[in-house]
């Protein structure tokens, strides 16, 4: 499976807004953009006046690796969205929600996407009683997600669970921290999701 595997923290630089990539470190004062609130590479400090198909394609581009994804997925993703109803920027936005490893990373079950997506691939999580091991998978609304019974003695995991006791579940999602169960309850509205991106930019970029 192909995914990124440079140094991610240059992503966020690159972006000018953190994209959480790397769990709790983006929370500190390690965190690169804080240190380095600045692009990548020689002429990262330069100013340059950005074109209206550069502020597209930086919008895509953040989208793009806030979520992990690579590009035929994104457009993959842009194709189902277009044949949903509503706006197409906000059915972009649910579907990249619906995505198993970020609803995983949610839910509070790991410290990162990245985290999420090798916990998933390992066969950590059950769909309706039913072992997924692709990231990718998108969940539906009404279908129970939960920690697989083998898994649930990991100390990988027990620890990532208290580390993220106080993590805010979003609205469309219900956990039942007793049972480690949770239940997909709604499609994802675009208030529902943290990402500063004008997704008007991604559907005129996709429009040309």
């Amino acid at each position: 499976m192909a995914r990124y595997t440079g140094a991610v923290c240059r992503l966020c630089r690159r972006e000018g807004q953190k994209l959480f990539l790397k769990g709790d470190r983006c929370y500190t004062d390690k965190c690169a953009l804080t240190r380095r609130s600045y692009a990548p590479g020689q002429h990262g400090q330069g100013r340059k006046k950005i074109s209206e198909y550069g502020l597209q394609l930086r919008a895509k581009q953040m989208t793009r690796r806030y979520y992990g994804v690579l590009e035929g997925q994104f457009r993959h993703y842009y194709e189902l969205a277009e044949k949903r109803e509503g706006k197409t920027g906000e059915a972009l936005l649910a579907i990249l929600e619906s995505r198993l490893d970020n609803v995983i990373y949610r839910l509070g079950f790991a410290n990162s996407r990245a985290e999420a997506r090798q916990l998933v691939v390992h066969g950590h999580f059950t769909v309706d009683g039913k072992r997924v091991n692709v990231p990718s998978y998108l969940t539906k609304v009404g279908q129970v997600i939960s920690i697989s019974e083998k898994s649930r003695g990991s100390e990988k995991i027990k620890s990532t669970l208290e580390a993220t006791a106080s993590h805010v579940i979003p609205k469309w999602l219900e956990l039942n921290r007793d049972t480690l169960e949770a239940k997909v309850v709604a499609i994802p509205e675009r208030e529902d999701i943290d990402l500063s991106v004008e997704e008007t930019l991604i559907v005129e970029l996709y429009s040309k």
